[in-house]
């Protein structure tokens, strides 16, 4: 048997190093990601020791970008792509056109002509799929407006990419031949990407729509959980290859819309559950094939190119963004978050400055300042959320009044001003989580007179229990802000009904640090994690699938 074995070397490295330094990154309190970006610049062939295969290392990250793109298709309705459609196509639109003139103002002066420069400033302007995304579901802001005007204007970003990666090949033709190339044949590749990008969106909406869900309900009903769990992967996985090989759309593209028709089965939940281990471990080696990316050659020997192509990424396309958004009237809240979500460039970049170099439209030193502007943007991003996390409250508290006026009407007042009104409840209750669990918590309350807040991340949700008059709060429930807000200190009791256990762990500790008597009743699904919600304070917690096995239990012994 062969030894010589690169895809198991590449994965088993990756993962290796990407736990050890994401702990260590957890450990100073910074973002994991940063921890995995440094694991790839180790396992990478610009440092001493193991070298993992780049190329297989990609292929596996394409794998991480497709599973996740398809996650948040199954969170992502037609309805909330059409509803953000306003902002998103033309914000993405200027906001490329903008980071392509930086681009093309700061290599001019290097001679590079106004080709090289075009290509340059347009890998400078598209945001990275998986960091984009994960800065979101980090922040449990994906079905959120603002999540949906980010995720619109990712996918707008996308759409714009596949059609430069099909123009530059006519660009490079037209700037090489001797003899003008007719305008025909400068059109027709565009206008056959066009249209194969359409014919796919057709087929989903039209064939896919009809097909996936009914599919997805006739595995399920063979009652086994290895097939359903191999046909949502089968599904997301085969339409993003045919969107790619068939129809010349992006791997992301494609996955995103199996996601969002899947999404119409009222299975699209477990689908989701079913899809989540596959998709963080395959994001983890997304980004550590970015860090094997990295030459620190290029900061010796351009240190003030990659200076100016940082600002560009981090600064430049950011306030462009802000300033779109608000223009469009949205709040100051919405517009940071939406520019820090931009402040980093990935996978498009890397695809698109290559095509450049192949085609000798730009030179070598423009792709790796593109990746390395990559690698430390993406290093840079979670800095970045934290920066406008303590920029945000002082912005608003001097534009109050004016936020009130020209905020979002489709946004919870939480999500619009970001300035909290405390509860006036005391020795109430705290229901986290109104899913089928926190409803019913809540709906036992209410029968007993028992007073009782709720704090939801959906904003949907929120709508829903204002319009029924239920004191609601906007948010991740282990915010300090919310926590005080809420009125914790002086609450008797608090119900963490989320099924994520990590941040119901953080709630959990969070709340016993803000009130050392307050009775805490958590959920869990395992007993690893039962166990630690009681040692982070919670006083019970009660598993689901034993609870079930005890009433079951209660009804045949009581016959």
């Amino acid at each position: 048997m062969p030894h010589y074995t690169p895809l198991i070397a590449t994965i088993v490295a990756g993962l290796v190093l990407a736990f050890i330094f994401g702990s260590i990154a957890h450990r100073l309190r910074i973002s994991p990601i940063v921890g995995y970006l440094l694991a790839g610049v180790l396992a990478g062939p610009y440092t001493p020791g193991f070298v993992a295969d780049q190329a297989l290392a990609n292929e596996l990250a394409e794998i991480g970008v497709i599973l996740l793109m398809f996650g948040v298709g199954l969170h992502f309705s037609l309805k909330d792509l059409l509803s953000v459609r306003a902002i998103a196509i033309p914000g993405a639109i200027v906001q490329i056109g903008t980071a392509t003139l930086m681009g093309m103002a700061m290599v001019h002066f290097l001679g590079w002509g106004w080709v090289a420069g075009f290509v340059f400033g347009l890998a400078l302007s598209v945001a990275s799929t998986v960091v984009l995304l994960r800065a979101l579901q980090e922040r449990r802001l994906v079905e959120t407006e603002r999540g949906r005007i980010a995720v619109g204007w990712l996918i707008v970003e996308d759409l714009a990419m596949v059609l430069a990666l099909v123009l530059l090949p006519a660009l490079a033709g037209v700037m090489m031949a001797k003899d003008a190339v007719s305008n025909p044949a400068m059109w027709q590749p565009i206008a056959i990407t066009l249209g194969k990008v359409a014919a796919f969106v057709l087929v989903m909406l039209v064939i896919g729509q009809r097909v996936i869900p009914w599919m997805l309900h006739w595995v399920a009903h063979t009652g086994s959980r290895e097939l359903f769990r191999l046909a949502v992967l089968a599904i997301a996985l085969g339409i993003a290859y045919a969107a790619s090989t068939l129809f010349g759309a992006s791997f992301a593209l494609g996955a995103f819309f199996a996601g969002m028709v899947m999404s119409e089965s009222p299975l699209s939940q477990r689908a989701a559950e079913e899809t989540l281990p596959l998709r963080d471990a395959f994001a983890v080696l997304f980004f550590v094939s970015v860090g094997m990316l990295f030459n620190p050659g290029i900061v010796v020997n351009h240190p003030w190119l990659l200076a100016g192509t940082i600002f560009i990424i981090v600064f430049g396309k950011s306030a462009a963004a802000f300033l779109i958004v608000r223009a469009f009237k949205y709040p100051t809240s919405t517009a940071l978050i939406i520019s820090a979500s931009l402040a980093q460039i990935g996978e498009f970049s890397f695809i698109l400055a290559g095509l450049g170099v192949t085609l000798k439209l730009m030179p070598q030193t423009g792709l790796d300042l593109i990746l390395a502007g990559a690698i430390i943007s993406i290093m840079l991003n979670p800095f970045v959320f934290q920066a406008i996390d303590w920029i945000k409250p002082r912005l608003e508290k001097r534009k109050a009044k004016l936020e009130e006026e020209i905020a979002s009407p489709a946004e919870p007042p939480e999500e619009r001003s970001e300035i909290l009104e405390p509860t006036k409840l005391q020795n109430h209750a705290v229901v986290v989580g109104y899913g089928r669990v926190g409803s019913h918590i809540g709906d036992s309350l209410q029968q007993q007179n028992v007073p009782y807040l709720v704090i939801e991340d959906r904003a949907e949700a929120v709508k829903q229990l204002r319009a029924r008059g239920i004191e609601v709060f906007f948010g991740n429930a282990a915010s300090p802000e919310l926590i005080a807000a809420a009125n914790l200190p002086q609450a008797k009791t608090l119900f963490v009904a989320i099924s994520e256990t990590f941040e119901a762990g953080q709630t959990v500790e969070q709340a016993r640090k803000a009130n050392p008597s307050l009775v805490i009743v958590a959920r869990a699904h395992s007993d690893a994690e039962q166990s630690n919600l009681n040692k982070l304070g919670a006083n019970y917690t009660v598993m689901g699938e034993r609870e079930i096995a005890q009433g079951m239990m209660d009804y045949v012994l009581k016959r």
